[in-house]
C-alpha cells in the first residue's frame, strides 16, 4: 500500500496559501535517501552523486542534495547556469551532452566541469571552441541488446548516444596526444529498473573495458560514471531497490576487475535523478468536476501541463484520496484534466475510493521528470514548487506562473502588454 507523506489536514492548510495544484517535495526523506546512497558507496573513497538536473531542476532542492555532498550533472548551458547559481564548481558538475551547441562547452571548462563527450567527432570541436582540458570523459555504448538475467533491458545498439569499442580506444589515444592526462569513463544503459543487478552488470562491462583502456593506451583512468538507471517502485506492488545490496555488489565486481589490474584507485560516479528525487515529490490537485458518460471521470485542477508523464508514456502514477487513504476503492474513474487532448488523463479505469468533488488528490511519484517536462499548451501556467521542511513548516521555492510570464516573450499591442505588468 502506497500512503503520501503528507495528510489532508496539512493540505487543507497548505491551500489556504497555495492554491493547488502544486508540487510538494519532502526534505527529510530527500536527505535520509542521498546518505543511504553514500553510505551504500562509502567503500569507494572518491565516490560522488551527480544529481541529473533534468529531473527536478529547482536551485533548492539542489542546495539540498549539495548539503548532503551530491554534485550534478548537467546536460545543457542553462542548467551549468542553475549548477554556478548554487555554487558548484569544480569536481562537483559532470558535463554530459549530446549534438552540444557553440559555447556550451566553453561553460564548462570555465566552471571546472567534468566535460563527458559522447561522440569522437566532439574531440575537434571541443579544441577549436575552446580547447582541451587535463580532464575528459568518453562516453561508451556498447552496442547490441542488453541483458540481465532477468531478460532484455534494453536497445544501447538504437540509441543516438555514446562511442564503438573501437572509437573508445581512438578517442583516448587523440586525447593523450592533445596534453589529456586523466580520463573517465560514462555509460548509460538501460533507464528506470528496480533490478538490482543491473548496476553490477554495467559495472563489470565498464570495468572491464577501463582495463582494456589502460592496458592499449596506458591511460590513467580516473572515474567511471555508472550514470542513472536505477528506477523507483512507481507501482504498490513494487519494491524499492535495496542500494545498499546494489553497493556490495558492484564492490564485489570492483574487488575483481579493477584491484588486479592495479586500479584501486578509480573513483565512481553516479547521475541518479529518479532515484534522488521521484518518490519524495507529489503534485497535489483538486476534485472540480465529475462527468458521467460511457465512462465514470473526475476533472481536476492539473493537467498534463503540470505532469505529462502518463499522457506521454502511459506511464503509471499512484493516486491517493486524501482523507480515504483505507477507504475501499470501490469506484472506477478515469482521472482527467482540461486540455485539450484525449491523452490528458492521469489515470485510466483506476480502482478508487468515491470521490467528491473538493476532494484532494496526491499524485505520487513525480519529484522527477514531473514538473520538469511541463508546458505551455492552451495557454495552460505551470504551479508552484514547494517544500516541506524537516520542521513541518512550508516554503514556496517556485511561485505558480502568471499570465505576464506567458506573455513575457511578446512584444504585441497595448493590451498584451497591460498584462506584462
Amino acid at each position: 500500500m502506497k500512503l503520501p507523506f503528507v495528510t489532508k489536514e496539512q493540505v487543507e492548510e497548505i491551500a489556504k496559501t497555495y492554491p493547488t495544484p502544486f508540487y510538494l517535495y519532502d526534505e527529510k526523506a530527500i536527505r535520509e535517501n542521498a546518505r543511504e546512497l553514500y553510505e551504500a558507496f562509502s567503500w569507494n573513497k572518491g565516490f560522488k552523486e551527480f544529481f541529473a538536473v533534468k529531473a527536478t531542476p529547482n536551485p533548492y532542492l539542489i542546495q539540498i542534495l549539495k548539503e548532503e555532498g551530491c554534485g550534478v550533472d548537467c546536460s545543457s548551458y542553462t542548467e551549468l547556469l542553475m549548477a554556478e547559481a548554487v555554487g558548484l564548481g569544480a569536481g562537483e558538475i559532470m558535463f554530459s551532452s549530446n549534438e552540444t551547441p557553440a559555447g556550451e562547452f566553453t561553460k564548462a571548462k570555465e566552471l571546472g566541469a567534468y566535460i563527458n563527450l559522447d561522440d569522437i567527432t566532439h574531440i575537434p570541436f571541443l579544441q577549436n571552441e575552446c580547447g582541451v582540458p587535463e580532464t575528459v570523459c568518453m562516453r561508451f555504448n556498447p552496442g547490441g541488446i542488453y541483458e540481465l538475467e532477468n531478460g532484455i533491458m534494453d536497445n544501447p545498439g538504437a540509441a543516438k548516444y555514446g562511442c564503438t569499442p573501437e572509437q573508445m580506444f581512438e578517442a583516448y589515444r587523440q586525447l593523450m596526444a592533445l596534453g589529456v592526462k586523466h580520463f573517465g569513463i560514462h555509460s548509460f544503459l538501460v533507464s528506470n529498473t528496480t533490478a538490482e543487478d543491473y548496476y553490477p552488470t554495467l559495472a563489470r562491462t565498464l570495468f572491464t573495458l577501463a582495463v582494456e583502456l589502460k592496458e592499449r593506451t596506458g591511460a590513467h583512468i580516473s572515474f567511471i560514471n555508472l550514470s542513472g538507471g536505477i528506477g523507483i517502485p512507481y507501482r504498490p506492488e513494487q519494491e524499492k531497490v535495496d542500494i545498499k545490496k546494489v553497493g556490495a555488489a558492484v564492490r564485489k565486481v570492483y574487488e575483481e576487475v579493477l584491484v588486479p589490474a592495479g586500479m584501486g584507485d578509480v573513483s565512481l560516479f553516479t547521475e541518479l535523478g529518479r532515484f534522488m528525487m521521484g518518490p519524495y515529490g507529489a503534485l497535489v490537485t483538486k476534485a472540480i468536476h465529475e462527468k458521467h458518460i460511457y465512462k465514470e471521470y473526475i476533472g481536476v485542477d492539473a493537467c498534463a501541463v503540470n505532469l505529462m508523464r502518463p499522457a506521454m508514456y502511459g506511464a503509471y502514477h499512484h493516486i491517493t484520496v486524501l482523507g480515504k487513504e483505507y477507504a475501499e476503492k470501490d469506484h472506477v474513474y478515469d482521472v482527467v484534466g482540461s486540455l485539450c487532448e484525449n491523452n490528458d488523463k492521469f489515470a485510466i479505469d483506476r480502482e478508487l475510493p468515491r470521490i467528491d468533488m473538493g476532494d484532494y488528490l496526491v499524485i505520487h511519484d513525480a519529484g522527477a521528470h514531473g514538473f520538469a517536462m511541463g508546458y505551455n499548451y492552451n495557454g495552460k501556467l505551470k504551479s508552484a514548487e514547494l517544500l516541506l521542511k524537516e520542521d513541518g513548516s512550508v516554503q514556496m521555492i517556485r511561485r505558480a506562473e502568471k499570465p505576464k510570464d506567458y506573455f513575457a516573450t511578446f512584444d504585441f499591442g497595448d493590451l498584451m502588454k497591460k498584462y506584462l505588468s
